[in-house]
């Protein structure tokens, strides 16, 4: 998965980078000199994560970035850190048509790099005041890129929230479905501003053809608990007869174009525009007789080259 090979990229080994002694033994690096060595920083106390996350940062400032120090040091801070992404993505598990949890979890720690690569510790503010927004904004953002069953502009995403809130108001306040006017002026949106924005929002979930569908009753009076459940595709619209000799036309139509002038003059004025035989024999020329007997070998010439392919 891409985010998760992200967010490996990013952190490192827990292990201090280290350096050889003249003894032939290993010392940490002396740009880590006197940085406390932490073995399991997810497991630290909130307390012991803050007050090492501070000096952690401190030492970041003085590192050049790309070093191998520098990235132990930072990969450190988003492993110290991995509490403060469990709780920001509390709220969203287990949505319905979300994505799941450790796609949350994932996702959050993006948003925990990014917060970390922007802190400041001169500020003299908290990293969690910095952290949470950044790792809920993160979140956030996926949620309305990805939980979408059409795309469309982000612009549309945001008015269907705010079109939702409008109309839980409105409807709570009038106690009746708000129109589309109705929503415009609570907004500040003109009527199709409102209008564009609901018909976006119908991309915002659908639902298979194969889903059970079942109806509140078949007019036999059978209880709808008592019925074979059928799919919604059977309960929408229904055949249309033209559909089936959609297949016939095209077939049939480069035999029309191998056909003769006088063949394909009197198949047009008997089924184009309706003549009768007497009628199409004054039109070309000829008896009536005679063009039923054309006609007939016109229509069964076509029927056995269309039988044939």
């Amino acid at each position: 998965m891409t985010i998760t090979a992200t967010t490996e990229a990013t952190t490192s080994t827990t292990s201090p980078p280290t350096a050889a002694a003249p003894d032939g033994g290993a010392v940490a690096a002396p740009a880590l000199s006197g940085l406390p060595e932490v073995p399991c920083p997810r497991e630290l106390s909130t307390c012991d994560a803050r007050e090492l996350t501070r000096v952690f940062f401190e030492r970041l400032r003085s590192l050049e970035e790309g070093t191998r120090e520098y990235q132990y040091v930072r990969g450190t801070l988003i492993e110290m850190n991995i509490s403060l992404v469990n709780f920001a993505a509390r709220p969203f598990r287990d949505r319905p048509g979300g994505p799941e949890n450790e796609d949350i979890v994932q996702v959050g720690i993006i948003g925990l790099i990014k917060a970390i690569d922007r802190y400041d510790p001169e500020r003299n503010t908290q990293f969690t005041t910095l952290a949470v927004p950044y790792i809920t904004g993160e979140i956030k953002r996926h949620f309305r890129d990805t939980t979408w069953a059409v795309r469309v502009p982000r612009r549309l995403q945001e008015q269907r929230l705010l079109l939702a809130k409008a109309t839980e108001e409105l409807t709570s306040e009038t106690d009746h479905a708000p129109t589309p006017a109705e929503l415009a002026a609570h907004l500040g949106l003109t009527e199709d501003e409102v209008r564009e924005g609901l018909i976006a929002a119908n991309g915002y979930s659908t639902q298979s053809l194969d889903a059970p569908h079942q109806g509140e009753s078949d007019g036999t009076g059978t209880p709808a608990g008592a019925r074979p459940a059928r799919s919604l595709a059977d309960t929408v619209g229904g055949v249309d007869p033209a559909l089936e000799a959609v297949e016939d036309r095209h077939a049939l139509a480069p035999l029309l174009a191998g056909l003769d002038e006088r063949s394909t003059r009197i198949l047009e004025l008997r089924f184009g525009q309706e003549m009768t035989q007497a009628e199409i024999g004054e039109a070309v020329g000829l008896s009536q007789m005679h063009v039923s007997r054309l006609l007939n070998r016109t229509l069964e010439t076509l029927r056995e080259e269309m039988l044939h392919d």
